[in-house]
């Protein structure tokens, strides 16, 4: 506690990020907490600080107060004006934080401003991002046709530029709004020209994951559940994170699938992940088993909630159980557990 007080008294921003979580810990009131996020605040300001932004905001948020926390950013922006290389980094992380505390039209409108500097100064890498990060806005808003607009001149200029890692980014997004929009011819042959590239990891997985729900919607669950498994593959590769964003999105399916009683499409295609992690992970391999076997049981087959029951109780991940546990509970099952 001393130690975060003389930090913030010598406003010391990297050792106050340090110290902060153990810090808020230790607060009892939510009194002394407001005290010490106004300090927080202009700390943050006078360092220009946007991680110490970052968390004062997400400490707002649960205050429910989230406007506070981006006035933080809105301060460090009229604080920068007379810099323009630091007024336009500015403008990136207002707008960043506007689309991620939840304000999407907000973080549009800032985007604007960016893309006017942008283009006077004729920096086309950061226009094409700016466009790119304005697609995805618009896409999340439901704007699909506009979403598309922004990123076919986003994809251009990336192209022009011969920037390939963004190019081949932008037709993953491109590959899954033409998707929403209905044209799916047009994101198989996206996804296709991706696959068929040169490319990172997280592109790879990014594509076939964006396949996969393509896939699953043409009810070709097999070729969906051997896309999302070379995504997972793939991220064990490379490090963790990857690899369990390709996993929860294949929780996602898998819910999808029991909430329709997809049971028989979900228990003849899990063994391609048995088969995968059979020799990398026993407890993913334990845990795609159980789902074969839940699947059985929901359907009707008896004998099934025996296996399932012995699998379930052999795994050891606490977070795969209670994944279990949640699937239990999804779609109608003709017995009971």
């Amino acid at each position: 506690m001393r130690e975060f007080i003389e930090a913030l008294k010598k406003k010391d921003c990297e050792k106050v990020l340090e110290l902060l979580d153990s810090y808020l810990e230790e607060i009892e009131s939510e009194e002394e907490l407001k005290e010490v996020l106004k300090k927080l605040e202009e700390l943050a300001v006078d360092c220009e600080s946007y991680d110490l932004a970052h968390e004062i905001a997400h400490i707002y948020v649960h205050l429910e107060e989230e406007e506070k926390g981006l006035k933080i950013y809105e301060r460090i922006v009229e604080k920068a004006k007379d810099d323009e290389a630091k007024y336009t980094g500015a403008l990136y992380y207002l707008a960043d934080a506007y689309d991620h505390f939840g304000f999407p039209d907000k973080a549009i409108g800032v985007y604007k401003k960016l893309l006017e500097i942008e283009r006077q100064r004729r920096d086309k890498k950061e226009e094409a991002l700016t466009l790119a990060h304005m697609a995805i806005i618009y896409e999340e808003l439901g704007d699909v046709e506009k979403a598309i607009e922004l990123m076919e001149k986003a994809k251009g200029l990336f192209y022009e530029m011969e920037d390939n890692r963004n190019y081949l980014t932008s037709l993953v997004d491109l590959a899954h709004f033409y998707y929403e929009e209905g044209d799916v011819k047009k994101a198989k042959e996206l996804i296709d020209e991706v696959l068929k590239s040169p490319r990172e990891s997280e592109i790879e997985i990014n594509a076939r994951l964006v396949s996969a729900e393509i896939d699953a919607n043409e009810e070709n669950y097999r070729k969906a559940f051997k896309e999302i498994n070379l995504a997972m593959l793939k991220g064990l590769e490379i490090n963790e994170e990857l690899f369990l964003f390709a996993f929860e999105t294949l929780l996602d399916f898998l819910k999808e699938m029991f909430s329709e009683k997809l049971f028989k499409e979900i228990h003849k295609n899990v063994d391609i992940f048995v088969n995968s992690f059979e020799d990398l992970n026993k407890e993913y391999a334990l845990f795609f088993k159980a789902i074969g076997e839940l699947a059985r049981f929901k359907e009707g087959e008896e004998k099934a909630k025996t296996k399932f029951e012995e699998l379930y109780n052999s795994i050891e991940n606490e977070e795969l159980r209670e994944v279990l546990d949640e699937f239990k509970k999804t779609g109608a099952t003709f017995l009971s557990f």
